[in-house]
């Protein structure tokens, strides 16, 4: 066998090495990405369960509640539409945040004014007036603190989750998390016992 093509052999065995170990090494969010770019349209809804909550809660802090599904779903056909455009793999849980927040801005801009139902009319009988109060409280204060708190209280989602999907800094969404809490605590008249 001549020695450019033992060379050129080694040279391909190396890289198929390469893209195996990176492949083995990627994250379980890379690997999910890389399932969907194949086909696999299991994955996708894989990929939905993990970060619809997410991109509720991102949706539901910014816009009326009516619309926060509308735009759930609006996100989703968005990064089917649009994976192949994702740089980073391992950053699809803050590629969504990004486009939740952006379809979020889109909404108020596009918005035709119409007669609605405010929230506490279009809730269903079953729900807790409280419960209007404080997302209206929540939907009140800073963008950090609104959005993390929403993923806390109402997605129920563990600081950890909300950081490793949003790509925030666990200590960025701690800090968030315990000023937010503070500040709902102080608008909503609720003392703390010490």
């Amino acid at each position: 066998m001549p020695e450019s093509q033992i060379t050129g052999d080694l040279f391909l065995l190396s890289r198929e090495t390469v893209n195996y170990a990176a492949n083995q090494t990627a994250s379980p969010e890379a690997r999910l990405v890389e399932r969907i770019e194949t086909g696999d349209s299991e994955a996708f809804n894989e990929l939905y369960r993990r970060f619809a909550p997410m991109v509720h809660g991102i949706a539901l802090s910014r816009v009326p509640r009516a619309e926060a599904d509308d735009l759930v779903q609006e996100v989703f056909i968005s990064v089917h539409k649009n994976l192949s455009s994702l740089r980073d793999r391992d950053a699809v849980g803050p590629w969504l945040a990004k486009i939740a927040r952006n379809r979020a801005l889109n909404f108020y801009r596009s918005a035709r004014p119409s007669d609605e139902l405010n929230d506490e009319i279009a809730g269903s009988p079953n729900s807790k007036p409280e419960a209007f109060e404080i997302l209206s409280v929540i939907r009140s204060m800073p963008d950090a603190y609104r959005e993390t708190l929403v993923l806390r209280l109402v997605e129920g989602l563990t600081g950890p989750e909300i950081a490793a999907q949003t790509g925030m800094s666990a200590d960025s969404v701690r800090v968030n998390l315990h000023r937010g809490m503070k500040m709902l605590r102080e608008k909503l008249g609720i003392e703390v016992k010490k």
